[in-house]
């Protein structure tokens, strides 16, 4: 057994809820976030082949590579890919709406630490299970364009702006409740 293929199985093994529960879970998110980032991580998931074509099932959702809940290093998402690689995404949302000089320094920080924890979980996840990096794909997803910062890394950035995002969680909403099933 490769590997990658005894982490894939590690993975079921600790996060075994099937493809469809995780899918409710970040439908019910729709009607109830409790943060913005949770918001943006459920309209990811529940659209990740829009913008991560490749992503075929998720693994991990919030998890260390050793798979602990720990807040030291855990990745929001990791998801098999269709040519059985792994995807690692970060989710950031960016508060893009608020001024100041605050809030500027604030986005900075997370525009920066966004792509830091990408890169850096792609070593943890290599070391850990001693799978390749050709192996693992570095993705970042955040409510701001940063296409243009990554192209010194080997990171694939996607966004959706903070306006979109409350457009589609107002439609999602609508669509769950008149057709009383979920999206997809």
């Amino acid at each position: 057994m490769s590997d990658l293929q005894r982490f894939v199985n590690f993975c079921r093994n600790i996060q075994p809820q099937s493809q469809e529960d995780i899918r409710h879970f970040f439908e019910g998110v729709i009607y109830f976030p409790y943060d913005n980032e949770l918001l943006l991580q459920s309209f990811l998931h529940l659209n990740v082949t829009d913008y991560f074509p490749f992503c075929k099932d998720l693994l991990l959702f919030e998890k260390s590579p050793n798979g602990s809940n720990t807040d030291k290093g855990k990745c929001d998402f990791v998801y098999l890919t269709r040519d059985e690689k792994i995807a690692l995404i970060e989710t950031k949302f960016i508060d893009t709406e608020k001024t100041g000089t605050t809030n500027r320094t604030k986005r900075n920080h997370h525009r920066n630490k966004v792509f830091e924890q990408a890169i850096t979980l792609k070593q943890k996840f290599s070391d850990q299970w001693n799978i390749s990096t050709d192996l693992i794909k570095c993705c970042v997803f955040t409510t701001e364009d940063l296409a243009y910062r990554n192209e010194s890394t080997d990171v694939d950035s996607k966004h959706i702006l903070i306006k979109q995002l409350r457009q589609w969680q107002q439609e999602a909403k609508i669509a769950l409740s008149g057709q009383g099933h979920g999206l997809g």
